[in-house]
């Protein structure tokens, strides 16, 4: 390449770069201030204090919250069984249900604003009306047991689904022993 060349690139070179405007540089402003004179009477500001090390936190351990289980749903609670079961054509509580009928009737008088409905419950021999009637002397039969071991009588009603309410529907004996009962249900189950 040739000299002059050169000198021509340059030359167009610095005449391109001084072509355009310069740029102002713009500074940063720094604003004096001057301290204000304090008054004489005025109290000193407090020195900035220090930060101090905290001592350690001390966890305390926290006792587990005890869940309020409804007695009347535990399946662990003999409150939660809720069912006498009688012999063929008797009205006759068996004594193998004194001990669930006891904590049913505690309860009772220790919640008098508990409510209770007993159910009697027949198998489906016999007539219908003499169904009712046997499901009625088995209502009123617990009702009797559980108002002398200490449940209110106006907390209880005794009532007779005669053979309606079947929990077994086949013609067999185990089937029969099963429809045979009493059931009692609490405020909020009927």
């Amino acid at each position: 390449m040739n000299k002059g060349l050169i000198a021509a690139f340059a030359l167009a070179f610095l005449y391109g770069c001084t072509s355009q405007p310069a740029k102002e540089e713009t500074k940063a402003v720094v604003e004096e201030r001057k301290p204000v004179p304090r008054d004489a009477g005025a109290p000193a500001a407090p020195p900035q204090a220090q930060p101090q090390p905290q001592p350690p936190a001390v966890v305390q351990p926290v006792a587990p919250t005890r869940v309020q289980v409804n007695p009347l749903k535990d399946p662990n609670n003999i409150l939660s069984k809720r069912s006498v079961f009688f012999d063929y054509d008797k009205d006759t509580i068996k004594d193998e249900f004194r001990p669930m009928l006891q904590a049913h009737a505690k309860y009772m008088s220790e919640n008098r604003s508990a409510k209770m409905l007993i159910q009697g419950n027949c198998d489906e021999r016999g007539s219908r009306e003499y169904n009712l009637a046997l499901g009625q002397r088995r209502a009123e039969a617990l009702k009797r047991v559980l108002a002398l071991m200490g449940a209110a009588e106006a907390q209880m009603e005794a009532v007779s689904l005669g053979e309606e309410k079947p929990r077994c529907e086949d013609k067999t004996e185990e089937c029969w022993a099963l429809n045979r009962r009493g059931d009692l249900l609490h405020a909020g189950e009927f």
